[in-house]
């Protein structure tokens, strides 16, 4: 099954989420603990309706706009979500996806993933191969390369914790073995997705 959360008839917790991508319109965006529960719900409606996401819908480039971190418990009902928060706009945070022929150290079936973080004069970026599980809406990464830029110059670009060997036997690993985030809304406007560490995060379209 393939098809768009977002529709005429969406229920009221997706219609939050809707409202919290709105970048621009702070003063009228959701409090924080209702965002976290429609994305809970969100998640949960995705399972229910077994709903997929083509792979298409996720090239692009999306700014991380909304976190929630898990809640460290020893109970064993269920991961805890603790408040969530918007990202402050001086906090710049972007992730990437886009097709791997560009670049000659990825095999041809592969995707990029691309991971910037930005304060003030200082970015740091990091890139790798990832792949796609579209009957899960999962999707697999590694990370292989790094630059570090200041004032929008490049000072070092290299290999990231062996990265040349992990390229080669990326496609090789179980997706055990590697990061992965499983998302569970996909829109022209924004993304949500869970993180293998249990964390949730909404990013928003990059104009």
């Amino acid at each position: 099954m393939s098809t768009n959360l977002i529709s005429p008839t969406s229920p009221d917790f997706l219609e939050t989420l809707t409202k919290a991508a709105a970048w621009e319109q702070k003063s009228d965006r959701p409090k924080a603990a209702e965002v976290v529960q429609a994305l809970l719900e969100a998640e949960k409606l995705t399972k229910q309706q077994r709903i997929n996401y083509p792979l298409e819908t996720l090239i692009g480039s999306w700014r991380l706009h909304f976190v929630v971190s898990p809640k460290k418990s020893s109970q064993r009902s269920g991961i805890k979500m603790g408040n969530g928060f918007y990202l402050p706009k001086f906090v710049k945070a972007q992730i990437s996806f886009s097709p791997a022929e560009a670049d000659n150290s990825l095999n041809p079936n592969q995707l990029k993933i691309g991971n910037q973080l930005q304060v003030g004069t200082i970015s740091f970026k990091f890139n790798g191969p990832a792949k796609y599980l579209g009957k899960k809406n999962l999707l697999a990464f590694d990370f292989t390369q790094i630059q570090v830029g200041f004032l929008g110059f490049t000072v070092y670009s290299g290999n990231f914790r062996g990265g040349q060997k992990k390229n080669q036997y990326f496609q090789q690993k179980h997706i055990r073995d590697l990061p992965f985030f499983a998302f569970f809304a996909i829109n022209e406007n924004y993304i949500a997705a869970r993180g293998r560490g249990g964390g949730l995060a909404i990013w928003v379209k990059e104009a």
